[in-house]
């Protein structure tokens, strides 16, 4: 096997062990010409780890132990002879007492020969299912990973594990499979690369929760690994030309979809135009288009180290993203030959930088969750004090959906993610010295890109420059109070002021709220909608409130209302929004407490939120009428799931 290599503009010359492995498919031939950001003209090299040099390590000579695994109790690591860089598929391929596994794998496509047996294996894990947009494509993108791979003298194994849409299940009881579906994405990874002993992995995700999953699985087995983003969606359009709630344009996204409701409700589309906004929404394959959760933790992980540039920003539609999922071979080639692995990238000071990008983009709250969880997997501490020190630190520079006016194609044009990562690098946001799964740090992966345009004629609109932001801190701010003594996670943009105080207009659930919306939107002039019950384990499973935001929106009712949940927010939500109320409602959190016509003020100035009328003594003379209900799940994989997690304020983790 070669050290790092450079890709070239033609087709890459095979690099296998036996004229009998697969060939290249002629489609993976590239020839579009080189450019600043083109896959193509990539280089994968050594630098350093932490300032030491990275050299390919020698191949082994002698009979050594096998690498350091997780075993049962009573089996002890076997010898066997290694060879170059099969760390750990040599455990099944090389000792002769495996030879049931190396018939096994005789019968697959990949080994034709003795020598395929010494190869590296990789696994490539997708989360592809039809009935979602956001994942329908990744099995096409994967037959281009594999070529990569392959064109990389390795030895490609694809696998699949499961997704959950939450646009299709929001709104329903079937949300309550969202968060969950976090943890069984980063549990069957983990499970197949270990039992199948593969070494390394190249995760393709697309929806929400795909993306931490696999980045927890990798965290957890510590293989060389990366991550290619399946993509952004474009733009749709009415056929009835009719404009977007936020943008004012006939450019149409998910929340259009979602915002047609309310504004059904409120008498402002009839029938005709709501039924043309759903039907045009979600033109083909991508994840939803503006900086909502998918974008937001594609462009998180670009900026943590472990995705190619552009990963997060190239649309699902395009050959930038083919030529991206090519390039992965010869990336996780120079991964395996440096044995980069992910506690390598995943450092303190790379958190560090993936929240400033969350901040200064205007991602999802769920980001909050996610990088918590991700960084428990690394054994990196990150928690609600974090987020709130990059915050406090980094401006909110992107005039993004869902607060703004733009969707992630957008931003492509004009540069892209890495552009918007040399800036803040530029500006001092960001850390450049930190490695990624190029084998560069991420100062030297973006120091060629082209920078953002401030001053042309044709300038970018997109990316406002810090001395000029949206809001001079960042937008997500962690609350406290005697409604969340454990913290809450606020949005605030700064378009819907920084405090409100009003009356408690208390629901136990989402549908409940939804009713009364629907039968007197009036009656929410002035409150603060509190839905609860809504957490990780009353929920169950934390779901997202971007029914009940967005059909406020929708009724025009954004500005005279705020709503607190013990629950999460989609990255569409927007509006004077307070989520992941901890203690929650279930465990007895004093969310659960809160009676109609409690007095509520929530300041994002100093960062609390109150039931200001409510004494210590109020709360405890309630909670001793209080009793905690019954769970909602009574059995399987959703009951699991309320016995095993933990708090949002601590990533609503299983493992813990």
């Amino acid at each position: 096997m070669s050290g790092p290599v450079a890709l070239s503009l033609s087709a890459p010359a095979m690099k296998t062990t036996s004229a009998s492995r697969r060939p290249v498919p002629a489609r993976c031939a590239q020839s579009s010409p080189p450019s600043k950001n083109n896959p193509a003209s990539w280089s994968f090299g050594p630098t350093s780890v932490r300032g030491a040099p990275i050299t390919p390590p020698a191949a082994p000579t002698e009979k050594v132990p096998a690498p350091d695994y997780w075993s049962p109790p009573g089996r002890v690591p076997t010898s066997y002879e290694p060879t170059s860089y099969n760390r750990y598929s040599a455990r099944i391929t090389q000792p002769k007492s495996q030879g049931a596994s190396q018939a096994m794998l005789w019968a697959t496509e990949g080994v034709k020969a003795d020598a395929d047996l010494d190869l590296p294996q990789v696994g490539i894990a997708s989360v592809w299912y039809e009935g979602n947009p956001c994942n329908m494509h990744l099995l096409e993108l994967s037959e281009s990973v594999r070529d990569g791979v392959t064109s990389a003298g390795l030895l490609p194994y694809r696998f699949n594990t499961v997704g959950v849409s939450d646009g299709i299940s929001m709104g329903t009881t079937g949300m309550s499979f969202s968060l969950q579906s976090r943890e069984i994405i980063a549990d069957s990874v983990e499970t197949v690369m270990s039992a199948q002993w593969y070494d390394a992995t190249i995760a393709i995700p697309g929806c929400d929760k795909n993306m931490p999953g696999v980045i927890m699985a990798m965290a957890r087995l510590n293989r060389p690994g990366l991550m290619i983003y399946g993509g952004t969606i474009q733009p749709g359009t009415s056929q009835l030309g009719l404009a977007d709630l936020q943008t004012k344009e006939n450019k149409l996204d998910i929340v259009s979809a979602f915002q047609s409701y309310g504004q059904y409700v409120a008498g402002t589309l009839t029938e005709e135009e709501r039924a043309d906004v759903v039907r045009n929404s979600c033109p083909g394959a991508g994840a939803c288009g503006g900086m909502y959760t998918a974008n937001t933790m594609a462009s998180c992980i670009e900026a943590l180290g472990m995705s190619l540039p552009y990963s997060s920003s190239a649309p699902a539609v395009s050959a930038q993203k083919r030529l991206e999922c090519f390039a992965a071979g010869a990336a996780i080639q120079n991964l395996i030959a440096n044995d980069l692995k992910p506690s390598d990238i995943m450092t303190p000071t790379a958190f560090r930088n993936s929240i400033a990008i969350c901040m200064a983009l205007g991602g999802s709250t769920n980001a909050v969750l996610h990088l918590i969880a991700m960084a428990k997997a690394v054994g990196v501490d990150v928690s609600l004090d974090t987020f709130q020190d990059v915050s406090n630190n980094t401006p909110f520079l992107a005039d993004l959906k869902p607060s703004g006016k733009y969707v992630m194609e957008d931003l492509h044009l004009v540069g892209g993610t890495p552009a918007v990562i040399r800036y803040l690098i530029d500006e001092g946001l960001m850390d450049g010295n930190c490695m990624t799964v190029t084998g560069k740090t991420i100062g030297e992966n973006v120091e060629t890109c082209a920078p953002l345009d401030f001053t042309s004629e044709k300038k970018q609109m997109i990316i406002r420059k810090v001395a000029e932001p949206m809001k001079e801190t960042g937008h997500i701010q962690i609350l406290y109070g005697n409604l969340a003594p454990e913290g809450s996670v606020a949005k605030i943009t700064g378009k819907e002021g920084l405090e409100f105080t009003g009356p408690a207009l208390v629901f136990d659930a989402e549908e409940e709220m939804l009713d009364a919306l629907s039968k007197d939107p009036e009656s929410f002039r002035g409150v603060v909608v509190v839905i609860r019950y809504e957490g990780p384990k009353g929920g169950p499973g934390m779901p997202e409130m971007l029914t009940p935001t967005s059909a406020i929106m929708g009724a025009g009712l954004g500005d005279v209302c705020a709503l607190i949940t013990d629950g999460r927010f989609s990255g569409g939500s927007h509006g004077f929004c307070v989520g992941h109320v901890t203690p929650e409602a279930q465990v007895g959190g004093p969310i659960g407490l809160l009676q109609n016509g409690d007095m509520i003020k929530i300041d994002a100035v100093n960062r609390t939120m109150d039931a200001v009328d409510l004494t210590e003594a109020d709360f405890e003379a309630r909670r001793k009428e209080w009793s905690e209900p019954a769970y909602k799940a009574k059995n399987g994989t959703l009951y699991k799931y309320v016995k095993l997690v933990g708090s949002a304020s601590d990533g609503c983790v299983t493992d813990a």
